[in-house]
């Protein structure tokens, strides 16, 4: 039997940053990732995305059913509700997991849309979108807009869907197409009325590196668990190699158009103190409420950037998942 005490670590938590975490991060931490290199630090393999992305995360509620089809391009999974539907039809929540555009499938965080669909009492649309290297950006918003659009004009006849109650959200690169997806729908014609986006430490602006000061929490958590600067640029160029698509709001939604943001629906926007990508995801959030758009703001202290997806172990993992929105 191999001796912990002489096993390579090839994650260590960094001493700057160890006192800041919460020790249920770092007990998990130091028993399940400390002794696998990161997945930017070994050649490519599309076969690790037969794995979560992240490690940790809970069993999937039970709910009245699931099933899945096909677009286009890539497949949603539909998550309905037990019992019967309200007479004017489920509120609907279009949602679009994280991974970096890169790692992730049709499984991934099917406990947080069962969880939406359960203690919401909503149908959740979760996209399983096309991913990079292999299918660069504009492909996974490609997915994510058509799986908007087939939601409106099929919505209502095959799921009993309400689209006067439809909320759209994702995590980290999720969230970044969620975001994209608010504008989208806000600019399309006729316009897609949105009522809620939910945005879990979502990628707001692609031009965002180790070297731009922009944004201090690229610095000030350099040394993060988890998502270190040097594996969120693999991220992003495995998505969007070419550096002139990183200014497009439809790969970086802070850019998008004024009339966009005017027209976004409320949001309820979540990061974590120790994630690089804090500031970028408050920074969204100042820019939605200057035009007037109600926000709501939760910053997890002591906790890195996959917190959501990792809700297992948790002593109190309760107050993880957002109070559901009132569509």
């Amino acid at each position: 039997m191999t001796d912990v005490a002489t096993r390579k670590v090839y994650q260590p938590i960094h001493p700057d940053i160890l006192p800041k975490l919460l020790p249920e991060y770092v007990d998990f931490h130091n028993a399940n990732i400390a002794f696998a290199p990161a997945i930017h630090q070994v050649p490519w393999d599309p076969a690790v995305r037969k794995n979560p992305p992240v490690a940790g995360g809970s069993t999937p509620l039970q709910v009245g059913a699931v099933k899945d089809i096909p677009l286009s391009h890539c497949t949603i999974r539909v998550f309905t509700p037990e019992g019967d539907a309200p007479a004017e039809g489920w509120p609907v929540f279009l949602f679009c997991h994280g991974g970096g555009w890169t790692l992730g499938n049709i499984n991934t965080e099917n406990a947080f849309s069962t969880n939406m669909c359960k203690r919401a009492k909503c149908v959740v649309v979760s996209v399983d979108y096309r991913l990079g290297p292999e299918e660069p950006y504009p492909a996974a918003v490609e997915d994510a807009e058509e799986a908007l659009h087939w939601i409106v004009k099929n919505g209502p006849a095959e799921l009993g869907v309400n689209l006067k109650q439809f909320a759209v959200g994702g995590s980290s690169s999720g969230g970044n197409l969620a975001a994209i997806l608010t504008h989208k729908a806000a600019l399309a014609e006729p316009p897609v009325p949105l009522a809620f986006q939910l945005l879990v430490v979502p990628v707001a602006d692609n031009t965002a590196s180790p070297t731009n000061t922009k944004y201090p929490s690229w610095q000030e958590s350099a040394n993060t668990p988890s998502l270190s600067p040097a594996k969120m640029v693999w991220f992003k160029l495995n998505y969007a190699p070419k550096e002139e698509d990183w200014t497009k709001w439809d790969c970086s939604p802070i850019f998008a158009p004024d009339e966009a943001f005017k027209r976004a629906p409320p949001a309820w926007i979540c990061v974590a103190e120790l994630d690089i990508l804090r500031d970028e995801g408050l920074a969204y959030a100042e820019k939605l409420k200057s035009f007037g758009v109600a926000v709501e703001t939760k910053v997890y202290a002591g906790c890195p950037h996959p917190i959501m997806a990792m809700d297992a172990f948790w002593k109190s993992a309760e107050h993880l998942f957002p109070t559901p929105p009132r569509l």
